[in-house]
């Protein structure tokens, strides 16, 4: 490995960065437009490149997100565009995408709200068959971040600027949708995040009220109103909420509430059916 490399690894290491070998790696090869797996073969990093990684793993350090220093997140079989005003998606979400796609009928219609960079929207168009695709978010910034996301990818989702609380937000389809999925709000006020959740992500993206909650109930208002009978939710959610959310969906118009582990067997989403 690149000396630089092993140095940067040690460097965000102490700075608390989560995954510092992987972070120093992804930015050497983002500064050298090259895959990792290229690294391997390189014996020193050219003057000019060098400078530019020192400058992102000085920034790494400071714990902005390294998805922000390359401008792109990988998202199951996607490369999404991203940078501040938008959460950046996880790869716990992919796992709730999985779910959805088991569950969507094949030229079904599927509802996103509390969309973001459009990372979910744009999966499931990208991998259901013949999938109608329509994603609700409220702030312009992220918005926007979708907008330049869908016309990268080319994939056919409907973006709609709307808030979840609005019954109004695409009263046309109500009654009719196959699945709404939801990566709301979720977290507790007051709840410690990480440096980079807290200084970067966008807090309208984060924060769910005094319970996590808010946005939530919100969600389940709306999927109730928008889904066919026998049409499904899932919402992801916090580690720590795997019975609240399902008691969320627990009342007579759902059946089935179920939640479901992530990757690394931790509660992440919830789904229930529409009775």
């Amino acid at each position: 490995m690149l000396p630089e490399v092993r140095a940067a690894a040690r460097t965000l290491a102490d700075a608390g960065v989560a995954s510092p070998a992987h972070d120093a790696e992804e930015l050497a090869a983002y500064v050298l437009g090259v895959p990792r797996s290229r690294l391997f073969v390189l014996s020193a990093l050219p003057d000019k490149a060098a400078d530019r990684y020192a400058e992102l793993v000085g920034q790494r350090a400071a714990r902005v997100p390294l998805q922000h220093l390359t401008g792109v997140a990988g998202f199951r079989r996607l490369e999404l565009a991203v940078g501040p005003g938008v959460f950046v998606p996880r790869p716990e979400t992919e796992v709730l995408v999985s779910w959805a796609l088991s569950v969507v009928p094949a030229g079904g219609l599927a509802v996103d709200l509390c969309a973001g960079s459009g990372a979910v929207a744009l999966a499931l168009a990208d991998e259901g068959a013949g999938l109608r695709v329509h994603a609700v978010e409220l702030e312009e910034h992220a918005l926007a971040w979708a907008a330049r996301n869908v016309e990268a990818t080319g994939l056919p989702v409907t973006l709609h600027r709307g808030d979840v609380r609005d019954r109004s937000v695409l009263a046309s389809l109500d009654g009719t949708v196959d699945l709404v999925t939801a990566n709301p709000p979720y977290i507790p006020l007051g709840a410690g995040v990480e440096r980079e959740v807290a200084e970067h992500d966008p807090p309208a993206a984060l924060w769910g009220g005094e319970d996590g909650l808010d946005v939530v109930r919100a969600v389940e208002r709306a999927a109730a109103r928008l889904l066919r009978r026998g049409g499904w939710v899932a919402v992801e959610h916090a580690d720590l909420q795997g019975e609240s959310v399902p008691a969320v969906f627990s009342g007579p118009a759902w059946a089935d509430a179920t939640d479901h582990p992530d990757l690394s067997a931790r509660p992440r989403f919830t789904t229930a059916r529409r009775t």
